[in-house]
C-alpha cells in the first residue's frame, strides 16, 4: 500500500478555488471535525483569530479514495507555468472512441467554463482527446 498524499494549492482565495476544484473533481468541501457544526465554531473553540479563518480550505473525495486537496492563501500570485498539474480523467481513456471522449470532455469543459475556468488549448494525443485549461487563478490542468 502506498503512502497517502495531499495536494496543496497556493492561492489568493482558498474558499473560491476549493469550490471550483470540488466541482471539477466531484469532491466536497471537508466538513468540520466531529462535535462542530461549522468551521467557525471550531475556530472559536480553538481561539483561532477571525482574520485567520479565510486562510485555508480543503476538499475531499466523498468516496474516500482520492487525495485530499488543500488550498492555502499566499500573498503572491502565480507567475509561471505549473511544474505539476492535475489530469482530470473524464473522457474514459483510450478504450473509449475519441468521439465519445470529446462529448464527455466538452460537457465537463462547459461546466468549468461556467464556473470561471478558461481554455488554453485542445489537442488529440496518443489516441486521447485533451483540453488544457486554467482554473480561477491560472493553474493549468488537463481534461482528458
Amino acid at each position: 500500500m502506498g503512502i497517502p498524499v495531499q495536494v496543496t494549492f497556493d492561492c489568493a482565495d482558498p474558499d473560491r478555488v476549493a469550490k471550483f476544484w470540488a466541482l471539477a473533481l466531484d469532491y466536497k468541501l471537508q466538513e468540520p471535525p466531529p462535535g462542530f457544526d461549522t468551521w467557525e465554531a471550531f475556530a472559536l473553540a480553538n481561539n483561532i483569530p477571525e482574520e485567520e479563518w479565510s486562510k485555508s480550505s480543503a476538499i475531499i473525495d466523498p468516496a474516500g479514495q482520492g487525495p485530499r486537496l488543500y488550498f492555502q492563501k499566499v500573498p503572491e500570485g502565480k507567475t509561471v507555468k505549473n511544474r505539476v498539474h492535475l489530469d482530470v480523467n473524464v473522457g474514459g481513456g483510450s478504450a473509449v472512441p475519441v468521439a465519445e471522449q470529446r462529448q464527455r470532455i466538452y460537457a465537463k469543459r462547459d461546466q468549468l467554463l461556467a464556473a470561471g475556468a478558461t481554455v488554453f488549448r485542445e489537442a488529440e494525443e496518443y489516441g486521447e482527446f485533451v483540453i488544457v485549461m486554467q482554473d480561477l487563478e491560472g493553474n493549468e490542468f488537463c481534461l482528458q
